[in-house]
Parts: C-alpha cells; sequence; structure tokens
C-alpha cells in the first residue's frame, strides 16, 4: 500500500525518510516526491522547510557524492557531468570539486593498478584499450596521456 502525498505532513515524512537513507540535491528529491503523486507547490513548501532547519543541504548533498563516487574510481568529469545530469549549478559543483582535496592523480594511477596490474600497454590496441577505459572512468586526457606514457610516478 503506497502512502497517499496529499498534505503537508506526508510530503515532509516521504522527503525525510528519503534523507534519511542518504543526501539528495533539491532537484533529485523533488523529483522523486512529484513521482510519488505529491504537488508542486507541497513539495516546494516542505523542502524549502527542509533547508531552513539544515535537514536538506546541497552542499552537503556535493560533497558526498563526490567523495562516494571517487571512492568508486570515478574521476572528476565522470562526476561533474553526473551532478550536472541531476540538476546542481555547474559553479557549486566546480566549487565542491576544488574543495574536495582529492587528488585526482594518485586516483587515476590506483583505478590503472587495480584494472591492469600496472602493465603499461605494449602496443596501441593496449593503449587504446586503456586510455578509453580509463577516460570512460571520467579522468582528463591529460593525465590519461602521461600515465600510459609512465610520466606518473607510483
Amino acid at each position: 500500500m503506497s502512502i497517499v502525498l496529499d498534505n503537508p505532513v506526508a510530503v515532509r515524512r516521504a522527503a525525510m525518510d528519503l534523507l534519511a537513507r542518504r543526501e539528495h540535491g533539491r532537484v533529485e528529491l523533488s523529483r522523486k516526491l512529484r513521482s510519488r503523486g505529491a504537488s508542486d507547490e507541497l513539495i516546494d513548501n516542505a523542502l524549502d522547510r527542509l533547508a531552513d532547519e539544515g535537514l536538506l543541504c546541497e552542499a552537503r548533498y556535493l560533497e558526498a557524492f563526490i567523495s562516494y563516487r571517487a571512492r568508486s574510481g570515478y574521476g572528476p568529469m565522470r562526476i561533474r557531468e553526473e551532478l550536472t545530469q541531476r540538476g546542481l549549478a555547474r559553479s557549486d559543483i566546480e566549487q565542491a570539486l576544488r574543495d574536495s582535496g582529492i587528488d585526482w592523480q594518485a586516483q587515476l594511477y590506483a583505478v590503472w593498478q587495480r584494472k591492469f596490474a600496472g602493465e603499461r600497454p605494449l602496443d596501441a590496441r593496449q593503449h587504446g584499450q586503456q586510455a578509453r577505459f580509463l577516460s570512460y572512468r571520467g579522468y582528463p586526457a591529460d593525465l590519461i596521456s602521461r600515465l600510459l606514457r609512465g610520466s606518473i610516478d607510483d
């Protein structure tokens, strides 16, 4: 049986249930509540109140998302794109990536070591395979190129 989100209390409870599981961005939370049948007016009021109370915080969401995706082996370009698709402001994303303190070069090296056991490409086919994998993961081409050339130290 699904809960009807037709009053402010029900919308707030549903939003808090979602926030209890993990941080959400405002756009993402709004989309989820709308898909559960809440009206835009009720959603906006509930989310404004949660933000005023500090329970809904875009900065905290950005920090948690960047940390989680970086630990999963994804680079800044992929993370930036995922956050943009979730409706967050580009300037906020850029600031959060700068403030994250993540060493993307070390992160790239660790992902490469895990996937390719630290074996540099011997031919063009292997080079392309490794470069495509790392690029798909969201690492910048200049870092990938330096790594595959051997310019990044262990």
